[in-house]
């Protein structure tokens, strides 16, 4: 059976999908864009952006009762790999030690025309 997941604090769905679905133990995760849930802005650096998108998968782990221990797999969506170092080196601050497994593309363009989207697979 499947669980529908979703919180306020972090950006609603912009098209037909949730937030997230728990299912069997693992917990889903849509591919999170910089939006603050708080004001509907978007930051302008990759650095910004990146930390805000780490925020809302967060909020989405806490709502579903998981933590970033939990995630196993990552997927960085990337409009410029220009920019995964930076993306790549705010990310690891919040996975230092045991990181997912994880794969990183640069797309040629991302919804609201944002730097990066990740969507995040967790488990217990």
């Amino acid at each position: 059976m499947k669980k529908i997941i979703h919180t306020e604090k972090a950006p609603k769905a912009i098209g037909p999908y949730s937030q997230a679905i728990e299912a069997n133990g693992m917990l889903f995760i849509s591919g999170q864009i910089p939006v603050n849930p708080a004001n509907g802005e978007i930051p302008e650096s990759i650095e910004e952006q990146t930390e805000q998108v780490m925020k809302n998968i967060g909020a989405i782990l806490n709502e579903a009762g998981y933590g970033y221990e939990h995630v196993v797999k990552s997927t960085c969506l990337l409009s410029d790999m220009a920019n995964f170092k930076v993306m790549n080196d705010v990310y690891g601050r919040y996975y230092e030690v045991g990181p997912p497994a994880r794969a990183a593309f640069a797309v040629k363009t991302l919804p609201l025309n944002v730097l990066v989207e990740i969507e995040t697979i967790a488990a217990k």
